[in-house]
């Protein structure tokens, strides 16, 4: 069974930073499509970032470039997202998601595994 298990939401100020981890298991980690989803109050979901093993790059929408790093630790089967300069308009609830996909994909409809998601508020 396909598990992701996210961690390290919470509050914090404009300016400030947090990381988020996903814990996978139940799937060939070095084998997914593996990103990160948010929700904003009455907003669509949105794709933050992701990272294929088919052709190993990292992709960011373009509203946390240069802000938010996405990482990994294969031998933990965990991903991390390092948001940094973080803006009132990143509060949303985060997502993680994977699947077998030959790419990254930025529609949430690609992606059957999503994590139960946290939630990261920035006040202003």
């Amino acid at each position: 069974e396909v598990q992701l298990v996210e961690s390290g939401g919470g509050l914090v100020q404009a300016g400030g930073s947090l990381r988020l981890s996903c814990a996978t298991s139940g799937f060939p980690f070095d084998e997914y499509a593996i990103g990160w989803f948010r929700q904003a109050p009455g907003k669509q979901r949105e794709g933050v970032s992701c990272t294929s093993s088919s052709d190993g790059v990292t992709y960011y929408v373009d509203s946390v470039k240069g802000r938010f790093i996405m990482s990994s630790d294969n031998a933990k089967n965990t991903v991390y997202l390092q948001m940094d300069n973080l803006k009132p308009e990143d509060t949303a609830v985060y997502y993680c998601v994977a699947d077998i996909l030959p790419l990254c994909s930025e529609y949430d409809y690609d992606y059957d595994h999503w994590g139960q998601g946290t939630q990261v508020t920035v006040s202003s």
